[in-house]
């Protein structure tokens, strides 16, 4: 019942700008931390950034100054904020997160992934 949809994907060029999107739904008791991953291709799946229930946030050293993490409880949904993207940038990112659904156990939920492609 719960899922993760995200949006915001897309093509950009070198120092173009994107903010991708992941809300939750479903029957939610509690949603904790939340997380960005990407993947390319022939390439294993690296974490970008996450965030807290309570705020802290963490990026890669790849990523760090140039990508913002932030999430609205209200609306049980993560940004992921992209400035000054370079074409290493792109792959397909996901969102994840770890929640707790109402009559149901603790797990982590992934999304379906959304294609960010930099690119002149």
């Amino acid at each position: 019942q719960v899922q993760l949809v995200e949006s915001g994907g897309g093509l950009v060029q070198p120092g173009g700008s994107l903010r991708l999107s992941c809300a939750a739904s479903g029957s939610i008791r509690r949603i904790y931390d939340m997380y960005w991953y990407r993947q390319a291709p022939g390439k294993q799946r690296e974490l970008v950034a996450q965030v807290t229930s309570d705020g802290n946030t963490d990026y890669s050293d790849s990523v760090k100054g140039r990508f913002t993490i932030s999430r609205d409880n209200a609306k049980n949904t993560v940004y992921l904020q992209m400035n000054s993207l370079k074409p290493e940038d792109t792959a397909i990112y996901y969102c994840n997160a770890g929640i707790t659904p109402v009559q149901a156990q603790f797990k982590a939920y992934w999304g379906q992934g959304t294609q960010v492609t930099v690119s002149s």
